[in-house]
């Protein structure tokens, strides 16, 4: 009688956990009225920001890698803060990055944000296609070729033209990663135009779910997404119970092949 093969042992995996914050520059909204109420304190620094800052910086620690929109890249609004080394050094995470946006003088200057327990091989900015020019991503790299993980962070545009274009450039850009992450606030549903049009140019698939992130005090709209290709194995997505902006931060954690990127560096003490 002829035995059965044993069934194959399933390939070692192991697991990331990635962050996705719009923080508004530390301002902290809790209604719609305060848009304007408090667009005077918007552009001026405060106490109120800095708290709310040490506050996210408390849960950071959480996650290996993580995405930040419309982090201060140092301007009057922030005190000349960079806002994403002050929480990548408050939260003793051992790497971070930034792609600085659209500068207003000196009262404000938005930036893309990375801040990771992993050493990127690489950090590349993009612009992105916009009629307004100011857009734009970071690509971080982990590892190199086909076992590299890239994870692209992006903030984009509030017209679905604009967008259309911007998720086609990104689109263009990750065909070339298998295991690639795209996180941010996209300013639109997964169900959008635009969006089927990501999915249809790339190996990036829909969310399982969506997940309300805005407005933060009663979420209604998924406008925040961490997508993943599919040669990674996204286990779960959640939206974290603290407010530090007008979103929620968006969480997942995903599975990776275990020969893709470099492991974990320890966390500074």
């Amino acid at each position: 009688m002829n035995r059965a093969a044993p069934p194959k042992a399933a390939a070692p995996e192991r697991r990331l956990r990635l962050l996705s914050c719009n923080i508004l520059a530390g301002a902290s909204v809790q209604r719609y009225s305060e848009y304007l109420t408090r667009s005077i304190n918007a552009v001026l620094p405060g106490r109120n920001k800095l708290d709310n800052l040490d506050r996210l910086a408390e849960v950071l620690p959480q996650f290996d890698v993580i995405g930040l929109q419309e982090a201060d890249a140092g301007s009057l609004r922030s005190g000349f803060l960079n806002q994403t080394r002050y929480l990548a050094e408050t939260s003793g995470m051992p790497f971070w990055s930034h792609q600085p946006n659209r500068p207003m003088a000196r009262l404000a200057h938005s930036a893309n944000g990375l801040i990771s327990r992993l050493e990127p091989s690489s950090v590349l900015d993009y612009p992105l296609p916009s009629r307004i020019p100011g857009r734009g991503a970071l690509l971080a790299r982990f590892g190199e070729g086909n076992d590299a993980l890239a994870v692209m962070i992006a903030h984009l545009s509030l017209s679905a033209p604009a967008r259309a274009r911007q998720l086609a450039f990104i689109a263009e850009v990750l065909q070339d990663y298998p295991h690639a992450v795209l996180m941010g606030d996209l300013n639109t549903d997964a169900g959008s135009n635009e969006m089927r049009h990501l999915f249809a140019r790339s190996n990036l698939t829909p969310p399982p779910h969506p997940t309300p992130t805005f407005p933060s005090w009663k979420p209604r709209r998924a406008l925040d997404h961490i997508l993943t290709t599919d040669a990674i194995h996204l286990d779960k997505v959640w939206a974290l119970p603290q407010a530090f902006s007008d979103h929620l931060p968006l969480a997942a954690e995903i599975r990776l092949p275990n020969h893709v990127a470099p492991r974990a560096h320890k966390l500074r003490r």
